[in-house]
């Protein structure tokens, strides 16, 4: 699937892009490894991420569970709110919305998070998730994120 967003985007320095090409494939498996997310691009305040299909994240009648999808959301902005600092930060969701527009059946889910705004320590993020293989929306996301210094 071609990005729908991601040209909007300046490149994103090399430091920052080999520390974020690395998310989802660390030793210990956290969620988002878990969920299998895979990063498809990255550029400043943006990240384009897929999640495979396969039958662990369906419902029984054979569509993506719509936690899913939320989670593929969720994820997708980490990066792009990553990517704008140097130094490790903390960064947790304080409000997620969601807008299912359809099914997802049998196609990787691919979504694209990108920055909004950033506030001293709050960043708003907008998100979408299409069909990998039909481009067809499938949702839509708002979220905000609280972030920190690292202990």
């Amino acid at each position: 699937m071609a990005s729908h967003h991601g040209d909007r985007f300046p490149p994103l320095a090399r430091e920052r892009a080999e520390r974020w090409a690395a998310f989802g494939q660390w030793d210990v498996e956290y969620y988002p490894r878990l969920l299998g997310l895979v990063i498809d691009e990255l550029r400043s305040d943006y990240a384009r991420m897929r999640l495979p299909w396969r039958v662990e994240i369906t419902q029984p009648a054979g569509v993506a569970h719509g936690g899913a999808i939320a989670s593929l959301v969720d994820a997708v902005v980490v990066p792009a709110i990553g990517s704008g600092y140097d130094e490790q930060v903390r960064f947790a969701t304080v409000d997620l919305h969601i807008g299912y527009l359809g099914a997802l059946i049998d196609e990787d889910a691919v979504a694209e998070g990108w920055i909004v705004q950033r506030g001293r320590s709050m960043v708003f993020c907008a998100a979408e998730v299409r069909g990998g293989r039909t481009d067809r929306l499938i949702a839509t996301g708002s979220l905000t994120y609280k972030v920190s210094a690292a202990p």
